[in-house]
């Protein structure tokens, strides 16, 4: 006898099947399961897809909206700014409650996997040691991942290097960058190489902001993916943010997306946040401000999503709602074709797996019994109504459950229809 039986689910690719969950793995996923189980759900059509990934976020800051003053720009640099006065007045403690807080509403709406960049410039690396905290911590119901990240500049900040170091000594998992905040772009190419040649000597993954800036003559990426090829770091470099992409000629664009394919690196957009952040200086027309999607994507580079801010100094909103990421991916990338839509999906699942190089990730035998079942019928209708997440499982375990959405209508005294699955 199994745990848990899923009849009548719908899977991303539109099949249907029932799932089969014991001894918190997958033992079969596919139509007409007729084994015994102690418990029986009937999804009645439901979409079942595996958990979301955030493949970028900045916990550290999360939640800390007008702590000390919006950003009344709305740019970049005066987001940074706020953080540097904001950081100075936070606790180890305060930050880990407000990542948890973070976490835990990212749950709710089925994000099970989060790639966190933390401020490594504070001397005393306390959001390091909060966010190591969190991580462990949090181990039984999520993956959390940590990118050392210089944030006010790796050679800008003369301290960086050695507190980058030492962050990577207390556990972190990544090495991070921001080479377009160094003082000049030849600063920006060092960094690239100082940092790509630390990931290369410790065996660690790279995710580097890169070309976070409307200036089509940003080009660090091009040094990364040259770095990649140099320092034998071929699937281990991903490419955050990319946004000068999309102010540059279609001419050296193209050159550089073959470029990126061939040091196979990833790219990771955070759709909601570059298109805020970007464009600021600009009157009339307005640049989208997001990366090129559809030709990265069809260069063969994986191209993830990610949420990047909930509440901080650089994006006052949020709910940590990755088919709200998708959405607007869908919107600004205008990939409202098929494939558009299921990338974008992917965007939010498999691609993002495949960044984070999540072990066993999918619904598949043999896994980890991980998944999401929304209150939609397709992989499309949940971009569009990004419904309610009516089951996430961890291991098997249901971690979250949410009460379907049901709107009733009464046009007469009677009620006229139920727009629950509407």
């Amino acid at each position: 006898m199994i745990d848990l039986l899923l009849r009548n689910a719908t899977l991303p690719d539109n099949t249907p099947a029932d799932i089969a969950i014991h001894d918190g793995k997958f033992v079969s996923v596919g139509k007409g399961f007729t084994g015994d189980a102690a418990q029986v759900l009937d999804l009645g059509g439901h979409l079942v897809c595996p958990p979301f990934v955030d493949s970028h976020f900045h916990l550290d800051s999360t939640l800390t909206s007008g702590l000390v003053r919006h950003n009344a720009s709305g740019t970049l640099l005066e987001g940074i700014q706020i953080w540097k006065e904001t950081k100075t007045l936070l606790t180890e403690e305060n930050i880990y409650q407000r990542a948890r807080k973070l976490c835990e509403m990212a749950i709710t709406q089925g994000t099970l996997a989060i790639r966190s960049h933390v401020d490594i410039s504070d001397p005393n690396l306390t959001a390091v040691r909060a966010l190591l905290r969190l991580r462990e911590d949090m181990k039984p119901w999520m993956t959390i991942q940590l990118v050392a990240f210089p944030q006010d500049g790796f050679l800008r900040m003369p301290a960086a290097r050695e507190l980058l170091v030492r962050a990577l000594d207390m556990g972190v998992d990544l090495v991070g960058g921001i080479p377009h905040y160094e003082r000049t772009m030849q600063d920006g190419a060092a960094s690239i190489d100082d940092l790509m040649r630390l990931a290369a000597d410790r065996g660690l993954p790279v995710d580097m902001h890169c070309d976070e800036t409307d200036d089509p003559s940003s080009r660090h990426v091009e040094t990364l993916a040259a770095a990649t090829v140099r320092f034998g770091l071929q699937g281990r470099v991903t490419a955050s943010h990319l946004t000068s992409m999309h102010s540059m000629d279609n001419a050296y664009a193209d050159k550089l997306i073959s470029l990126i394919a061939e040091a196979g690196m990833g790219a990771v957009a955070n759709p909601l946040i570059n298109i805020t952040l970007q464009g600021r200086y600009d009157t009339y027309p307005k640049r989208r401000g997001m990366t090129r999607m559809p030709e990265l994507l069809r260069a063969g580079v994986p191209v993830a999503l990610g949420h990047d801010c909930v509440m901080d100094p650089w994006y006052r909103l949020g709910s940590h709602d990755m088919l709200e990421v998708a959405s607007m991916a869908v919107h600004v990338g205008q990939m409202t074709d098929e494939q558009g839509l299921h990338d974008c999906f992917s965007g939010v699942t498999q691609t993002a797996a495949r960044i984070l190089n999540l072990p066993d990730y999918g619904l598949a035998p043999g896994n980890p019994a991980d998944l999401v079942v929304l209150q939609a019928r397709s992989a499309i209708d949940a971009i569009r109504l990004r419904p309610a997440r009516l089951y996430v499982l961890r291991h098997g375990r249901i971690l979250s459950r949410t009460e379907p959405r049901l709107s009733h209508l009464y046009l007469t005294e009677e009620k006229l229809l139920d727009l629950s699955d509407v």
